[in-house]
C-alpha cells in the first residue's frame, strides 16, 4: 500500500525529498513550514502536524539540530524513511526512520544509518560503518570501511574518512577535508589532514 507523506520543511531539501517520495511510488501529500511561503502544495504550520496523524511523515530540515529538536518535539509522529531508487543500498543494512538516502548514495553492506540522518547526493557509506541519529553526509563525501560517526556531526560536501576511524559526536568536518585520525573533541575540523579549526586561526 502507497504511503502518504508529511515532508515538515519546504526549502530545497524538502523539494528533493518530496521528489524522491515520488519516484518511489509513494504519495507527496504537501508541505509543513513555519516560514513566509505559499503554495499549493503548503498544508499549514509545523504545529499543525497532528492534524495529519494518518500520515507518515520526514524532516526537511538539513540542519542536525534543528532536525533533532523537531524530532524531539514531535515523537509521535510515523516517521517515512526516503531512499532515492537510484541508491544503492547493499545486505544486511538497517536504515533508522525518518532517515533520508539521496539520488546515486551507496550504502554498502553491514552499514547502519541510524534516525533522521542524510545520505546525500553521490556520497558513499562503506561496508560496517555506523552513522549514529541526526547525522548529516554531504555530496560527495566518502566513509571508508568501518567508520563510526556520532550523533548530530556532519560531514561536509566531499570529505573523505579513512577507514577504521571513530568520529565524535556534534563535529563538522568541512567541505573538501581528509580525516586521517579519530576525532575525540567536538569541534570544526578542515584541511588536508583534517585539523580542529582553532578560533582566530
Amino acid at each position: 500500500m502507497k504511503k502518504e507523506v508529511v515532508v515538515i520543511g519546504a526549502g530545497g531539501h524538502g523539494k528533493v525529498i518530496a521528489d524522491i517520495i515520488k519516484k518511489s511510488g509513494d504519495i507527496f501529500a504537501g508541505f509543513l513550514d513555519d516560514g513566509d511561503i505559499s503554495g499549493d502544495m503548503l498544508l499549514g504550520k509545523v504545529e499543525e502536524c497532528r492534524k495529519y496523524s494518518d500520515k507518515w511523515f520526514i524532516i526537511a530540515i538539513g540542519n542536525n539540530e534543528v532536525r533533532a529538536k523537531m524530532a524531539e518535539s514531535y515523537p509521535e509522529l510515523k516517521y517515512y524513511t526516503a531512499i532515492h531508487p537510484s541508491a544503492a543500498i547493499g545486505e544486511n543494512c538497517c536504515i533508522g526512520d525518518g532517515s533520508c538516502v539521496m539520488a546515486n548514495a551507496v550504502i554498502n553492506p553491514s552499514a547502519i544509518v541510524g534516525k533522521h540522518c542524510v545520505v546525500n547526493t553521490n556520497s558513499t557509506v562503506e561496508h560496517d560503518c555506523v552513522l549514529e541519529d541526526f547525522v548529516h553526509i554531504s555530496p560527495g563525501a566518502i566513509l571508508c570501511g568501518t567508520v563510526i560517526v556520532g550523533n548530530k556531526t556532519h560531514i561536509g560536501a566531499g570529505a573523505v574518512v579513512r577507514n577504521n576511524l571513530k568520529i565524535t559526536s556534534g563535529c563538522t568536518i568541512g567541505i573538501g577535508a581528509a580525516v586521517v585520525n579519530d576525532i575525540t573533541e567536538t569541534g570544526i575540523y578542515v584541511g588536508v589532514p583534517a585539523k580542529k579549526l582553532v578560533k582566530g586561526f
